[in-house]
């Protein structure tokens, strides 16, 4: 008899205590690719997001003591698979999802609110979504595909001597066809009709191996600018095709995911004067987070990717989007509890509470790589600042000063498509006393 209490004492303790090792870690699910036609793009931005984790625990202990735990989960970019994946860990976490993947988001958005799920989608997703009074559970955090398509219009403006000099001329974009390359279009369509600028769509097939009809079209239609909306091996084939049929690459300009290493290394000086906007950030081997990375996870043995990747610009990216994840936490901490797992309907509060000025970016190590993020209940975007970076031939390097999205175009855009998702889906907007919940 002593000998079966004895058992069952030792039961109930070893429960207790895996329940109370759960209890004190944070959970992140990590939505990859790294397989198929995207995963040189998908890799490095899923390793800058894992050796993030590593760090914050290596260096830190954790968020205020809290270990950060993960499992990848892969989707090789398919919506499907990424429901899958959604699914399959929904029960698991307590933080928030990030999709990796504009498809994936669309499939979301109509989920997380019954599941009370948070989704960071840092510079890609669905851009009404910026608006928190209808999208209460979607964060777009930098930069959504409307405020880049705004930006790139804008440079071109300057470098034409205003916007007013855009008249008569032709833009082309060549796109993606999928929601990801498809979402800029409504924003591209009422800046040509303000500016008369001439549109020009030129949707490619994913994965984009296949493009010689595309720039055939280009050759023929002699654009004045091309903005190309690609991912993954489809910016490098373009940057081929432009080069085979003598489509100048200084007139070419992509958007932040056809803006990495990978899309012009097999390219190299064919792609030279090749622009593309940077998210924020570009390449960096100096910042102060990268050096952290390398003392506390690579130089152990224990980096995610190879140790050149390293403050490349994808990666990069990956450091910003699990860096704004973890100060979600933080930020919920704050207001619920130092030191506590918080569920993710607290983190949902702290994206929606997100208050990144510039001290705290330099006690991060983020120091030049990004600028201030402040969100809102009606603003879940917290920042629309871009620069534009070109390809010399063998590295990336800022050509342009900041600019930010012009408001005054966008915001009314922004509500009109939140109020038409509202109305399709029978939602009512937040009422003020949820933003203070």
């Amino acid at each position: 008899m002593k000998l079966r209490t004895f058992v069952f004492t030792a039961a109930i303790l070893a429960a207790g205590s895996s329940a109370f090792a759960q209890a004190k870690e944070q959970f992140f699910p990590l939505l990859v690719y790294r397989t198929g036609a995207y995963a040189p793009n998908g890799t490095p931005w899923a390793n800058g997001k894992q050796d993030y984790i590593k760090m914050v625990n290596a260096r830190d202990g954790g968020i205020n003591g809290v270990k950060i735990t993960y499992e990848e989960c892969e989707t090789g970019y398919a919506t499907d698979r990424g429901v899958e994946c959604y699914e399959r860990l929904k029960g698991k976490t307590n933080t928030l999802f990030d999709p990796q993947a504009t498809g994936i988001t669309f499939a979301l958005t109509d989920k997380v609110p019954g599941d009370k799920m948070p989704l960071i989608t840092v510079g890609y997703g669905l851009a009404a979504s910026q608006d928190g009074g209808v999208f209460k559970w979607n964060f777009p955090i930098l930069g959504s595909y409307w405020t880049g398509a705004d930006i790139l219009i804008q440079h071109l403006g300057k470098k034409e001597g205003g916007l007013d000099k855009l008249k008569g001329k032709k833009i082309a974009l060549v796109y993606h066809d999928s929601p990801f390359g498809k979402e800029p279009i409504a924003l591209l369509q009422e800046r040509a009709r303000t500016h008369g600028f001439d549109l020009q769509l030129l949707p490619v097939t994913a994965p984009g191996v296949e493009q010689k009809a595309t720039w055939l079209q280009v050759r023929q239609s002699k654009p004045d600018y091309v903005l190309l909306w690609g991912w993954g091996v489809m910016n490098s084939t373009a940057l081929k095709e432009a080069q085979a049929t003598g489509y100048p690459r200084d007139k070419m300009y992509g958007v932040w995911w056809s803006g990495a290493e990978p899309d012009v290394k097999d390219v190299g000086m064919g792609a030279k004067g090749y622009n593309a906007l940077a998210l924020q950030h570009g390449a960096d081997k100096d910042a102060k987070v990268v050096k952290d990375i390398l003392k506390f996870v690579h130089d152990k043995g224990q980096g995610t990717g190879p140790k050149d990747e390293v403050g490349q610009v994808l990666y990069m990216r990956g450091l910003i989007i699990q860096m704004l994840g973890v100060e979600a936490v933080r930020a919920a901490q704050e207001r619920f509890g130092k030191g506590k797992v918080m569920t993710a309907e607290q983190v949902r509060w702290g994206l929606e509470n997100l208050n990144l000025t510039q001290a705290k970016l330099n006690a991060l190590g983020f120091s030049g790589v990004m600028r201030p993020v402040s969100t809102s209940c009606q603003d879940h975007m917290g920042s629309t600042w871009a620069r534009i970076e070109t390809w010399d031939g063998a590295k990336w390097g800022f050509s342009s000063d900041w600019y930010q999205a012009d408001e005054q175009i966008l915001k009314p855009m922004i509500k009109a498509a939140a109020d038409k998702y509202a109305s399709d889906k029978k939602l009512t907007r937040r009422a003020p006393a949820d933003c203070q919940s």
